[in-house]
């Protein structure tokens, strides 16, 4: 059959220079896949925030406090020392002693500092390489999200390449069967003025023009509307004109003699990170009873009203260890709940594989209908050129009537309508074949 390697062999379609142009235009200026582009990038910076984690962390930290009133402790100094000092004064015959007052002291400091260097530093914190972990996971998630954006976006471009170099074709059809009907009206005029023809034809021949006329001006506004979504997909101005030296013969010809594998599918690789992740998730949450041990280290000044000396300053440095005793469960139920979305992304992943592998069976199917539809329109495209042709040369020759003309005609354009839309509808669904293949190279 012929052109039956079609769905096999789509890629080497994009052998004009104007449609791989295109797609790499849209993957430099498609907005959406903009955006997708800027998710990679925040999932790298998450990266990067995460590996600092493992970094000391230093801190210049600083305080003041003074205040008076409130609880306070009393010290009988006088009490104890007066009795002391009247007999030390007594035994010397001097005032060498004098007596002294108890002592009251607030618990509020006054005038007093505290400025240091703080330094955090986690020694052995499981979370932490999960975290990275996740967050690594995550980079090839969105990386894949990409991937998955830039397959769907060059199907769309082909799809809406094709749609507008379609209804180009159609409103050249439509254009070539007015410029026909145009020439039998010349030929009914002269007809009629030589006393052969009848005026009912001429009314015929306005009606079959006007009639076309109205075709190619809906044909007009398909291909503007075509041009505005295309340009729309490459992120340009709507009005850009588009290339046309598309070579459909020869992409079928080469077509029919390629082929290409099925690779991967990214829907199926983005589920399975999904996993992944959630596998991740779920040794985090199980390690919830391992320690968490951090170091930390204060260099720094403290003394009341703001002396700073060698007794001011000091260092403080220790271990500090966390380990989960009692929490009402709430960390063996946060495993539970992981388990429960791993389980569901594993299903997910499943059940997607089978739908995807239905859906690339259903495009292979429809690219086989869409060839067959093909081969018959072209068939039918031959025997109605060459039937109208026929008709058109016996009505100049005065051998065919005008009404048998005009069926011809109608038949021809609408065979010449058939062809090109089922020659695109290969094309397209080739495109759609392609897609669920992810068989184009990214």
């Amino acid at each position: 059959m012929k052109y039956l390697f079609l769905f096999l062999a789509f890629p080497a379609m994009c052998q004009t220079s104007a449609l791989d142009d295109y797609v790499k235009e849209a993957f430099q200026k498609n907005i959406a896949l903009q955006q997708k582009s800027i998710q990679v990038e925040k999932a790298l910076i998450a990266l990067k925030t995460a590996q600092s984690l493992y970094q000391p962390t230093v801190a210049f930290q600083g305080a003041y406090q003074s205040g008076e009133g409130g609880r306070s402790i009393a010290f009988p100094v006088g009490d104890l020392l007066n009795p002391v000092y009247s007999t030390l004064n007594a035994l010397t015959r001097s005032s060498a002693f004098p007596q002294i007052s108890n002592v009251e002291t607030n618990f509020f400091p006054r005038d007093f500092y505290d400025m240091k260097l703080q330094t955090t530093m986690p020694i052995f914190n499981k979370d932490l390489s999960y975290n990275k972990q996740i967050q690594q996971q995550t980079i090839q998630l969105q990386q894949v999200d990409v991937s998955l954006y830039k397959r769907e976006l060059v199907k769309q471009i082909k799809t809406a390449y094709f749609q507008f170099l379609l209804s180009k074709s159609l409103q050249k059809v439509y254009e070539n069967s007015l410029n026909s009907a145009l020439e039998a009206k010349k030929v009914n005029e002269k007809l009629l003025a030589n006393g052969k023809g009848l005026p009912a034809y001429l009314l015929r021949s306005d009606s079959e023009i006007a009639q076309i006329q109205a075709q190619i001006a809906e044909a007009l506004k398909q291909t503007q509307s075509a041009q505005l979504y295309f340009n729309f997909l490459l992120n340009r101005d709507l009005a850009s004109p588009i290339l046309t030296d598309f070579e459909i013969d020869k992409a079928l010809v080469a077509a029919e003699n390629s082929s290409s594998k099925e690779k991967g599918r990214e829907e199926l690789t983005l589920l399975s990170k999904s996993v992944s992740i959630q596998e991740t998730l779920l040794k985090m949450n199980e390690a919830y009873f391992l320690p968490k041990v951090n170091g930390f280290l204060s260099l720094g000044s403290q003394a009341s009203n703001w002396n700073m000396n060698a007794k001011s300053a000091y260092y403080l440095f220790g271990l500090q260890m966390d380990i989960p005793v009692f929490s009402g469960k709430r960390n063996q139920f946060k495993v539970k709940q992981t388990q429960l979305d791993l389980a569901t992304a594993k299903n997910a992943l499943d059940l997607n594989t089978q739908q995807l592998n239905m859906s690339t069976e259903i495009a292979l199917k429809n690219v086989h209908a869409s060839l067959v539809s093909f081969q018959a329109s072209k068939k039918s495209h031959e025997a109605a050129s060459a039937y109208f042709h026929l008709i058109d040369k016996g009505f100049k020759e005065g051998v065919s009537s005008y009404l048998e003309t005009v069926d011809a005609r109608n038949q021809w354009m609408n065979a010449q309508l058939n062809y090109q839309l089922n020659q695109f509808k290969v094309l397209i669904a080739a495109a759609a074949y392609e897609r669920e293949a992810a068989s184009y190279p990214l």
